[in-house]
């Protein structure tokens, strides 16, 4: 009685998908580069030191940048809910679709999208929609 030879395995094997590359220069690829060039640099000549340095430098200096752009971003969010709150009984204007100036008293802010919307009456306007304010005056 023959016996069929080991090889590989008869199951289904799932096909590898390939990861999308990374779009961005992020601080995890500047490190892969950096000892991709370490593991591949010629023995007999190897980097310089000071060039490791100054490369170590330029990832710092990227790390502090992007923490940088993130608290502006942030801060920049956090002053657009200030203003769209101090809207809060004031007078407004803003134009609608047509071109059309409206004026009215702003009664609500709403947080729930990237920049804040005001309610004026029955229309839901954008911040950066408004083109006045008018302080009231109570009589």
């Amino acid at each position: 009685m023959p016996i069929p030879p080991v090889g590989a395995a008869t199951a289904a094997q799932e096909p590898l998908t390939p990861t999308a590359p990374k779009q961005t220069l992020d601080s995890e690829v500047f490190l892969e580069l950096l000892v991709t060039q370490l593991r591949n640099q010629d023995p007999s000549s190897p980097m310089d030191t000071t060039q490791m340095i100054a490369q170590t430098t330029q990832l710092a200096s990227m790390e502090q940048l992007t923490a940088l752009a993130r608290l502006t971003e942030e801060s920049f969010s956090l002053q657009m809910r200030s203003a769209a709150a101090e809207l809060l009984g004031r007078e407004v204007s803003y134009a609608d679709a047509d071109g059309a100036t409206h004026t009215g008293i702003a009664s609500a802010v709403s947080y729930a999208d990237q920049v804040p919307t005001v309610t004026i009456g029955t229309e839901r306007v954008t911040l950066d929609a408004l083109s006045g304010v008018t302080a009231t005056t109570d009589a």
